[in-house]
C-alpha cells in the first residue's frame, strides 16, 4: 500500500509503527455553527481511509477531535448571551447528526479540547523547561527559531517568514523574542472561559490542543496524521514543532492532506452566497450521494461542487444501490440448490475486487475504486439473473456488499412510505412548527428524507415528492 506522504512530496509504501495496527488522528471542525460541505470532505475521506484498512484486517485507533474552545464560538456566545460551552455543546451534537447521515462512523475517541488542559499545561511547561517556549505576562510562546526542523512539512523557509510572510506575526509581537514566535497560551479576557495555570488564568492556543490530544490517545509517535490542505501551515507545521521538541521523537510517520472544495468553480464564500451547510444539502439530496459525490475525486485533487455534479453522483449511486437489491432479491427467491461456485465464476468476480484493492492502495485512489464497483456492477446487471446458480448470487452478492461497505455506501432498501403515512408525518410537522417546535419538525423532515420523501414548503403549503 502506498501513501502520498505531504512531508516527503511523494509515495511511500506504508509500513505501520506497530504490525497490523494503525494509529490515525485527524483533525475535527471547530464547533461554533453548523459543518459546511468543505469540512464533509475530510471527514468523509479518512472515515473511508479508516474503512479500508479494518477491511484489510487492521485494528485501527483513529482518533478525531472537537475543537470547542475558540474565538468564533465565544464570539456566537456573546451574541446569543450563553455560555460559550452551550454553543459548543449544541454544534457537537448537530456535526454527530450530519456525520451518521454521511455515513461516518464514530472515531475511536473523540476528545474535547475543554476536557484536556491538564495534559496542555504539562506540555507547555515541558517546552517551557526545555527552553523552547516563554511567558511574557501570562502569554507563553513558542521559540520557532529554536526547532531546527521548523518548515519541513509546508517547504517553508523561516528566514523567507521573517522577511515577508505575516502568516504567523500574530497580535502581542511587541512582547515576543521574535515576531515569528506563536502562542501556547494566552491570558483571559473579561467574559471568556479560562482556566489556571503557572503563567495566567487563560486558555490554550490553537494548536497545542491537537498535539495533546493525539500524544495522549495515540502515543508519542502516530503512523498518520490527516486534514484539509488548509491545516498544513501553521496548524500542522506548529504541531509538529511542539510534539517534536516535547518528546524528542517523530511526530507523525505520514501526513495525508485532502485538496479544497470549490462550488461552480469559485470559492466557497458567504459573502459570495455559496456558502452551503451539509445540513442545507441534506434538504435536496440523501447525505448517501454528497458522500459518493465527495469519493468521486481522488483526494489530492481539488474537487468542483455543483448541482449538475451532485445529480450525476446521484444516479451512479443508484445504479450500485439497485445492482446490490437486485442480487439481494434474486438471492432470496432463490432455494438452496447446493451449487458450488466455479472457479472461472470466482475468478471473473475477484478481479473486479483486484482491481478495486489496487485503486485504494495506490494512495486510497476511490475514484479508481468506485470504476471498479461500477464495471462489477455492469457485468452483474448483464451477467446474472433469475438463471443464475445460488453460489454466483451469493458471491457477487458478498463481494459487492464488501466493496460498497469499504465506501460506506448503504444497500440496504428503504422501507417504502404509504401516501396517507406521509401526509400524516406532514401534518404532525405543521403542528410542530406552529407550537416553535423547530427540533422536532426539522427531525420529522429528515426522518420523511431518509425514507426518500422530500419535502418544499411553498406559498400554496407544503409539497413532497420522492426522491
Amino acid at each position: 500500500m502506498k501513501i502520498y506522504n505531504t512531508m516527503t512530496r511523494s509515495k511511500e509504501e506504508f509500513v505501520p509503527i506497530e504490525p497490523g495496527r494503525v494509529r490515525m488522528y485527524v483533525c475535527g471542525p471547530t464547533v461554533y455553527n453548523l459543518i459546511h460541505i468543505g469540512n464533509a470532505r475530510p471527514m468523509i475521506f479518512f472515515d473511508t481511509v479508516r474503512r479500508y484498512f479494518e477491511y484489510k484486517n487492521y485494528q485501527v485507533n483513529y482518533v478525531s477531535n472537537f475543537t470547542d474552545v475558540d474565538d468564533k464560538i465565544i464570539k456566537a456566545a456573546k451574541e446569543e448571551g450563553v455560555d460559550a460551552s452551550v454553543i459548543s455543546r449544541r454544534y457537537i451534537d448537530e456535526c454527530r447528526k450530519d456525520m451518521a447521515g454521511m455515513g461516518i462512523e464514530p472515531a475511536s475517541t473523540t476528545p474535547l479540547a475543554t476536557q484536556e488542559i491538564d495534559g496542555m499545561i504539562r506540555m507547555i511547561q515541558t517546552l517551557i523547561d526545555k527552553g523552547f517556549a516563554y511567558n511574557v505576562n501570562g502569554t507563553v510562546y513558542y521559540r520557532t527559531r529554536k526547532f531546527a526542523g521548523y518548515g519541513k512539512l509546508s517547504g517553508k523557509n523561516i528566514d523567507d517568514l521573517r522577511a515577508g510572510n505575516r502568516e504567523l506575526q500574530v497580535t502581542g509581537e511587541g512582547e515576543k523574542e521574535d515576531p515569528l514566535d506563536f502562542v501556547l497560551w494566552k491570558p483571559k479576557k473579561e467574559g471568556e472561559p479560562y482556566w489556571e495555570s503557572p503563567w495566567s488564568d487563560g486558555r490554550p492556543g490553537w494548536h497545542i490542543e491537537c498535539s495533546v490530544m493525539s500524544q495522549k490517545y495515540l502515543g508519542d509517535e502516530i503512523d498518520i496524521h490527516g486534514g484539509g490542505e488548509d491545516l498544513i501551515f501553521p496548524h500542522h507545521e506548529n504541531e509538529i514543532a511542539q510534539s517534536e521538541a516535547a518528546t524528542g521523537k517523530p511526530f507523525a510517520h505520514y501526513w495525508m492532506h485532502n485538496a479544497f472544495l470549490t462550488i461552480d468553480k469559485v470559492k466557497m464564500s458567504k459573502s459570495l452566497g455559496n456558502f452551503f451547510t451539509v445540513r442545507d444539502i441534506s434538504e435536496k439530496y440523501d447525505l448517501q450521494v454528497l458522500r459518493f459525490f465527495m469519493l468521486s475525486a481522488h483526494y489530492r485533487s481539488p474537487l468542483n461542487f455543483s448541482a449538475e455534479l451532485m445529480d450525476g453522483a446521484k444516479s451512479g449511486l443508484d445504479r450500485i444501490v439497485s445492482a446490490a437489491v437486485r442480487l439481494s432479491e434474486l438471492n432470496e427467491q432463490k432455494e438452496a440448490d447446493g451449487s458450488v461456485l466455479s472457479d472461472e465464476d470466482k475468478q471473473t468476480a475477484d478481479a473486479f475486487v483486484s482491481k478495486f484493492e489496487t485503486a485504494m492502495e495506490d494512495d486510497f485512489n476511490t475514484a479508481d475504486a468506485i470504476s471498479a464497483v461500477f464495471e462489477m456492477v455492469r457485468y452483474i446487471n448483464a451477467s446474472l439473473n433469475e438463471s443464475s446458480s445460488q453460489a454466483v448470487l451469493s458471491y457477487y452478492h458478498d463481494r459487492l456488499e464488501a466493496l460498497c461497505e469499504v465506501l460506506g455506501i448503504n444497500t440496504s432498501v428503504r422501507e417504502e412510505l404509504l401516501d396517507a403515512d406521509i401526509e400524516a408525518m406532514i401534518e404532525e410537522r405543521q403542528a410542530a412548527r406552529k407550537a416553535r417546535n423547530f427540533a422536532r419538525a426539522d427531525e420529522i423532515r429528515r426522518e420523511l428524507q431518509d425514507k426518500g420523501i422530500l419535502l418544499e414548503d411553498t406559498k400554496e403549503g407544503v409539497k413532497w415528492k420522492k426522491a
